[in-house]
């Protein structure tokens, strides 16, 4: 496959069996870039999107767990709660600040 084009398929098989030639020699990891020619790996991401992405399109690797994504929003909502908070008792202390000089 050195200078032909490759279809999201091709990108496919490749991973899958890359990965069934490393079980066949009994290496238990998964397909590293390490493993390709640049020209195959820059086919692989365009079509299957970042590395560990292309691995789970392939059903190499376990799909990612969807708890992380709500786990992330929770943290972002808490942040911007108590950014809220500090700016509210920044916003009293100044505005005591202001009669105690009247």
């Amino acid at each position: 496959m050195a200078d032909e084009k490759l279809t999201r398929e091709d990108c496919l098989a490749l991973l899958r069996g890359t990965r069934e030639r490393l079980l066949r020699e009994g290496i238990d990891r998964y397909p590293k870039r390490a493993d390709y020619t640049d020209a195959e790996v820059v086919a692989i991401k365009a079509f299957l999107g970042p590395w560990p992405r292309a691995l789970e399109a392939a059903g190499i690797k376990p799909p990612r767990n969807g708890d992380r994504l709500e786990k992330n929003r929770q943290k972002r909502i808490a942040a911007k709660r108590r950014r809220n908070a500090a700016r509210k008792e920044l916003k009293k202390a100044v505005l005591e600040e202001t009669k105690t000089n009247e």
